[in-house]
């Protein structure tokens, strides 16, 4: 006799090095001249339905995670922290599927007086 297991399959999904210009800063030249930026995501979801039906719409698309990043990234704000709450917040609310997000949000070659490659920030959030 066989057990089937109706257990959640939890997997990790991620997208890595999505590049993007963009103007974010608190210093006024930022905001004029932007800078290069870097965003990793990573997505923990029930992966159970998508690896049975080998179906797109059974699992989390990365080009809907792609999107919503560099929509987010084209709107101006001061802090790195706050892109990354809204990414975050986008998708939860447009992927159900997604249980947990992690987003890190780099500066590439910061404006800060040294010599510096970037600066991140990574936030975290839960469904």
């Amino acid at each position: 006799m066989y057990y089937i297991c109706k257990k959640r399959i939890l997997g990790t999904i991620k997208v890595k090095n999505i590049r993007v210009y963009a103007y974010h800063g608190c210093l006024l030249e930022e905001g004029k001249i932007g800078s290069d930026y870097q965003v990793d995501l990573s997505v923990k979801a029930n992966l159970k339905k998508s690896a049975k039906t080998d179906e797109l719409s059974d699992t989390v698309d990365y080009v809907h995670l792609n999107q919503i990043v560099k929509e987010e990234m084209a709107i101006k704000t001061k802090l790195l922290e706050t892109v990354a709450d809204k990414i975050l917040d986008r998708i939860l609310l447009e992927i159900p599927l997604v249980d947990h997000v992690k987003v890190e949000v780099s500066k590439l070659n910061p404006p800060i007086g040294g010599n510096v490659e970037m600066v991140s920030i990574v936030m975290n959030r839960e469904r």
